[in-house]
């Protein structure tokens, strides 16, 4: 259910594209993740560092698509946001006691410092990896092409292209750390 609810602004930012184009697309987007930081502040849930950067992008890149009529700013988003992250996990990493990746799993899994170090390297080099991969996408693959051609390519790799990665990387990660799981019971022995 969360990540459906994560996916809502991207879902529906994908049925707008289809149906009405970039620009309105972009609008619904940015209404989407205001709806959505909102009914988890009105509900009392924590609002993470996620939602918060992903509504700052949408907004912001949003915001310029918008008034410029310019999609460029809107194909950068996911970009900025993913180096951000980087950033984010990459500082953690480097100052603090606990990486980022433990802060967010760490309630529900006990891995050795090694592994968590290891797990949080390799969010960073996946978003880095990301980041990339969609500026390529969105401004090199398909450049030869119809601009609406090109866009809608991007649109796709945006919702199913960045989804389908995400979550084979999340199997791997989660498959590599299952093997060094405590659970209590061998805790007790």
């Amino acid at each position: 259910m969360k990540v459906l609810f994560d996916f809502f602004p991207i879902l529906l930012f994908f049925i707008a594209f289809k149906t009405y184009g970039i620009f309105v697309a972009t609008g619904v987007a940015i209404a989407a993740s205001i709806t959505q930081v909102g009914w988890l502040k009105f509900s009392g849930r924590k609002i993470e560092t996620m939602h918060w950067i992903t509504l700052a992008g949408i907004v912001l890149f949003g915001g310029l698509t918008i008034i410029l009529q310019d999609d460029t700013f809107i194909r950068w988003k996911p970009t900025v946001v993913y180096w951000l992250f980087s950033i984010i996990l990459l500082c953690t990493q480097l100052f603090g006691k606990k990486t980022a990746i433990e802060h967010v799993m760490g309630a529900q899994i006990a891995l050795p410092d090694r592994i968590w170090r290891n797990m949080n390297t390799s969010f960073v080099l996946f978003t880095l990896f990301m980041g990339l991969l969609n500026l390529y996408v969105a401004f090199v693959y398909g450049a030869d092409l119809d601009p609406d051609v090109q866009r809608e390519h991007w649109v796709n790799f945006k919702v199913f292209g960045t989804l389908i990665l995400t979550l084979l990387f999340m199997f791997i990660v989660m498959a590599f750390a299952s093997k060094y799981i405590k659970t209590e019971e061998q805790g007790e022995s």
